[in-house]
């Protein structure tokens, strides 16, 4: 389904952009469905609830996490044959799927701060996958997706503290000097696939009045043996079931340091959060 230069940027940079991979109608009724679900009320993983009085437009349009377990819609796109076809052209071989979010970011939200999907999922072997679906044209002004290219070959990194005046999740990664993010312009329609080593996250929307929603899907590479609890049960693409070990939580993290004025990662052991991933 990919070219063959479109599997080499994948490969090169760690993400990759396809246009128009969904139809304009099929973007228009998922922004209708979602927006409908919202506007009546929570759901199962609506941890913080929905609250409209709030001058907070994330705590009026939260966020939704795993709605494939139980909305029909939600479960068809996650296993939608696209999707599949591009990740097995990227990865080699089918992927399982493990989690859908749908992300409304609103006029006026914050955006996420730097970070890696893998700090969350712990796959191994392998990594996971995203699939990020534009449901509106994507900018910087309203707060598109911000990738750093070729963080993909960099280990996991050691989260800090973030500001949380302008991202809605508390921690980040650093950057070596020198590294910058780089904004993924995207129209409706458009799925970016990335890496899950691969640094990413988002500004806020500073918009006046553009939405900046987006139907994700995470998966996990197809000779995983284990991935965190959070993320079970595991859905192979062809909609069964499939027993993977849960990830015990200990891994090693890398820090950014000077060797000889030469940005270098010095690993260490960390303890892994569970919680839900991606921007």
């Amino acid at each position: 389904m990919l070219t063959g230069a479109q599997k080499q940027r994948f490969d090169g940079q760690g993400f990759l952009n396809v246009p128009q991979l969904f139809s304009t109608e099929e973007v228009m009724r998922f922004r209708r469905h979602f927006m409908d679900l919202r506007a009546a009320g929570s759901y199962p993983g609506d941890s913080a609830g929905v609250d409209n009085r709030s001058h907070d437009p994330l705590k009026r349009f939260p966020r939704m996490i795993h709605m494939h377990r139980w909305d029909e819609l939600s479960l068809h796109w996650m296993l939608d044959a696209r999707l599949r076809d591009c990740m097995t052209d990227l990865l080699g071989r089918e992927p399982f799927a493990v989690q859908t979010m749908l992300y409304f970011k609103p006029p006026g939200a914050r955006g996420q701060a730097l970070h890696q999907d893998q700090h969350y999922l712990r796959v191994q072997p392998g990594t996971c996958i995203a699939a990020w679906l534009a449901l509106d044209d994507c900018d910087e002004e309203n707060g598109c997706l911000q990738m750093v290219p070729d963080s993909h070959n960099w280990p996991l990194l050691c989260s800090k503290k973030a500001d949380t005046s302008v991202s809605f999740t508390d921690v980040t990664v650093d950057l070596p000097d020198g590294v910058k993010s780089e904004p993924v312009l995207m129209q409706a329609g458009d799925v970016v696939f990335f890496n899950g080593q691969v640094v990413h996250g988002s500004y806020p929307n500073t918009s006046a009045d553009r939405f900046r929603r987006a139907f994700i899907g995470h998966y996990i590479a197809g000779e995983a043996k284990e991935v965190a609890k959070y993320f079970h049960p595991i859905i192979q693409m062809d909609g069964s079931i499939v027993e993977l070990d849960v990830s015990d939580g200990g891994d090693m993290c890398g820090r950014w340091v000077e060797l000889d004025g030469t940005p270098v990662i010095e690993m260490q052991l960390i303890e892994m959060q569970t919680a839900p991933a991606d921007d």
